[in-house]
């Protein structure tokens, strides 16, 4: 059925293989370096709107749909617990008004969506610990960089 075979390993589509290989670059780094890294992320100002942290992986999931059609995502949202709830009460209001129009998914899908919003609003990652999110995120992001230090004229890899 597709994908992709890397040695012993079969991958979804080149996304997922260039995101483990990713990975496996990453896994070399020494773990100190990777923890400082996730620290300073973890106490920084948030990428959104620069107010103090704690800064973590948050969820904003959100469904779409239209008669027969029907999308939805979670995407990860790296933010203050602030700027993450205003994008989950979206995702909410998003899923709340194009939610519905999909028979019979939209109907399943978007209390679903929903719930899974408000329950990340009430829960979110601890905010005395950076998540293990943001630590694969970081070591993706450190993967990446030592690729791109390696092979410079190349485009970075694709990482999510």
């Amino acid at each position: 059925m597709g994908g992709l075979s890397s040695g012993t390993q079969r991958f979804c589509n080149k996304k997922c293989l260039t995101n483990a290989y990713v990975l496996s670059v990453a896994k070399k780094v020494p773990p100190d370096v990777v923890d400082r890294q996730v620290e300073e992320i973890f106490r920084g100002n948030c990428p959104k709107c620069r107010g103090l942290g704690p800064i973590d992986v948050h969820k904003v999931h959100q469904v779409w749909s239209a008669l027969v059609l029907i999308r939805w995502t979670t995407k990860p949202q790296v933010s203050c617990r602030s700027c993450a709830t205003k994008s989950q009460l979206g995702g909410v209001l998003f899923s709340a008004v194009f939610g519905w129009w999909g028979f019979p998914w939209g109907f399943i899908l978007t209390p679903v969506q929903i719930t899974r919003n408000v329950a990340d609003m009430c829960k979110g990652p601890n905010p005395s610990k950076p998540s293990d999110a943001l630590r694969k995120l970081v070591l993706v992001k450190i993967g990446a960089q030592a690729l791109q230090k390696s092979q410079p004229n190349t485009p970075p890899p694709l990482a999510k």
